[in-house]
């Protein structure tokens, strides 16, 4: 099935509106017809090229929430007019320890992306959600609370999940002091979420302007992580720390700011290493730096039911299509809060 597209057909060029063909409906099998897709950072290197793994042409786009507009024959879940989500990952092995125990983000054959990776029907690229519509295999499919605002719920099958999920691991709970580091499209959602769990947040942020907006979005502290008398003042504060910043960067001042037995984890990966860190605090205090990729699909649903309970979107700027390439500009120089979605019903093809 023929259907229209925002395609990248090589690094140098912008994307451009082009018919793309979706694999047939299998089983198992669910047709979404597509009205928001987050721009999540990712899609900008991929159209790009800049992690040299793009398979052109290419359809960026795994923040995706939609309506059912057809199912397979074994499809049990979901039926048409459900309002759904799909996120970064579209299939993977289902047989290996991590897919058995419900964390198909760590499958030991690698999971299949929902854009860029290889469809196991038709050997080709998966097609993402910068399109009119897509098909999924039901288990990779969610469920969308009906109450919330579905354009500020796309960014949540991404970003929200991607810091959702080391916040459960981890077992964050009520009361705990919790550190984010950097307001951006994850951050802000660490921010909202970790408050929603009861957590007293401190934003780190390099820009003293942000400071207003992480309070009203549920921060009790901010620190401006370049003032060293503010970074004093936060040492063995913390019991934990979701760092949110894709750029390389030096961790010691912020494991300085946790307590014994205190853990970082990141969840920005930086074109270049990070510094290695100083040993001594680590051993001294028993801290932990520790990594986090996405989420499960299990955790995926337990984040969207926890937002529809707490009624937590994501702050967004609605765009049509054809602004792809301007938003990609704006969000280079960070000029976005805190995320762009594409309105698929705006959108001219």
């Amino acid at each position: 099935m023929k259907i229209n597209a925002l395609v990248a057909h090589d690094a140098a060029k912008p994307l451009s509106s082009s018919a793309i063909t979706l694999r047939p409906l299998q089983q198992q099998d669910v047709k979404i017809e597509i009205l928001y897709c987050g721009v999540c950072h990712s899609d900008l290197h991929m159209a790009r090229n800049e992690w040299a793994v793009s398979r052109y042409p290419l359809v960026p786009g795994h923040e995706i929430v939609g309506r059912v507009v057809e199912t397979g024959a074994d499809v049990m879940n979901f039926k048409p007019g459900d309002v759904v989500g799909v996120g970064v990952m579209v299939d993977s092995c289902r047989q290996c320890h991590f897919c058995q125990q419900k964390e198909e983000q760590y499958c030991e054959s690698g999971f299949v992306a929902t854009y860029n990776g290889i469809d196991k029907y038709t050997g080709d690229s998966t097609w993402g959600g910068y399109a009119q519509n897509v098909v999924v295999d039901q288990h990779f499919v969610v469920s969308v609370p009906q109450a919330l605002p579905l354009a500020g719920v796309a960014p949540l099958l991404c970003a929200g999940v991607t810091v959702w999920s080391p916040l459960r691991h981890f077992g964050v709970k009520a009361g705990d002091k919790v550190g984010v580091v950097g307001l951006g499209g994850l951050g802000h959602m660490a921010v909202k979420l970790a408050s929603a769990m009861g957590a007293e947040v401190t934003l780190f942020t390099t820009s003293p302007a942000k400071g207003e907006d992480a309070l009203r979005l549920g921060a009790k502290r901010v620190v401006v992580s370049r003032d060293a008398q503010q970074m004093a003042s936060a040492q063995t504060s913390l019991d934990f720390i979701v760092d949110c910043v894709s750029a390389p960067h030096d961790l010691d001042p912020y494991l300085a700011t946790l307590k014994t037995n205190g853990r970082l984890v990141l969840v920005g990966i930086p074109e270049q290493p990070h510094q290695s860190p100083n040993v001594t605090p680590l051993v001294n205090r028993r801290l932990s730096i520790s990594g986090s990729s996405i989420g499960s699909i299990q955790e995926t649903q337990e984040m969207l039911d926890f937002c529809g309970e707490h009624n937590i979107t994501a702050d967004i700027e609605l765009i049509a299509g054809e602004e792809i390439e301007t938003a990609f500009a704006r969000m280079l120089k960070g000029d976005v809060k805190y995320r762009f979605v594409i309105d698929m019903q705006a959108t001219h093809w």
